[in-house]
């Protein structure tokens, strides 16, 4: 019978069981079902012959107060810095029994507290499901994100065109041809005789003409001079939007070596359990 040991533990002192590139779970964010946040990884169980992952252990403080529970490692979905628990609920943890950090757990008794948590009557028959052998293989894919550019485009008020209009005053000459009348006096001289006294008739005789003239009357009339009309045209451009957007990348080069940022092959060679241990502070 296999016996589960911590992940932290067998770095100190089986590093040659598990090798350099093995996966740490420690610390990253668990989502359950619905990908609703539930707490956190606290570390993880590990075969003491083979060093495969075996379980998770959760801290689901998120549902609970405090509750820490072993969780089979295939049902793991790792993306990045986040473990996704795709099918693990609220009723499934609570009828799981609480991690005990001094209890020496061996695989198969775990095994058996699993099948009887998972299907236990407090959980919803919906919720209910048989475990699997292939639940308990970590998993051994790496989702790699990228960030891409999304571009929506909204409607806004670019302009405002008003048309009104107003009264111009301005001085307009017209040429007008106008007739007027002038008095024309002639006068001839006249040689014969008359029985009139001079002055019998000085307040009698006289001769009234009427000059006319015409005089210009002017008028105004109103009249359509331009009609205005407005409308709306569309005018398409294109505008160049510049944004950064992020990618994660394998470090690792094409014969499997394991790479810094600048390609340089990371040498873990010389490497003891005492210094893993200062490392962590331990």
């Amino acid at each position: 019978m296999s016996q589960l040991i911590r992940l932290r533990d067998i770095q100190a002192t089986h590093r040659d069981l598990i090798g350099d590139d093995y996966y740490d779970p420690t610390g990253k964010t668990a989502y359950g079902a619905n990908e609703e946040k539930i707490g956190k990884i606290e570390g993880a169980l590990v075969e003491d012959t083979t060093g495969r992952i075996r379980y998770l252990i959760v801290d689901a403080g998120g549902w609970f107060s405090s509750k820490e529970v072993l969780v089979p490692a295939g049902l793991a979905r790792i993306v990045g810095d986040d473990v996704f628990f795709d099918s693990l609920t609220k009723a499934q943890v609570e009828a799981m029994e609480v991690y005990d950090h001094d209890y020496q757990y061996s695989y198969k008794e775990q095994y058996e507290r699993d099948r009887k948590a998972f299907v236990a009557d407090t959980v919803p028959q919906a919720e209910r499901f048989e475990v699997q052998d292939t639940s308990y293989n970590a998993p051994n894919t790496l989702e790699l994100l990228e960030e891409r550019l999304t571009v929506n485009k909204d409607r806004i008020v670019a302009g405002l065109v008003k048309v009104g209009k107003h009264v111009v005053t301005e001085e307009r000459n017209i040429d007008v041809d106008l007739e007027e009348e002038h008095a024309h006096i002639e006068r001839t001289n006249v040689d014969r005789p008359t029985d009139r006294r001079i002055g019998d008739d000085l307040h009698d005789q006289t001769i009234e003409v009427e000059l006319e003239a015409e005089r210009a009357r002017v008028g105004k009339e109103t009249y359509v001079a331009e009609e205005v009309s407005v409308g709306k045209t569309t005018q398409h451009h294109t505008e160049t939007i510049a944004e950064t957007i992020q990618r994660e990348e394998l470090d690792v080069d094409r014969d499997g070596n394991v790479v810094d940022r600048e390609g340089n092959l990371v040498n873990r060679e010389g490497i003891t359990a005492e210094d893993v241990r200062r490392a962590r502070g331990m």
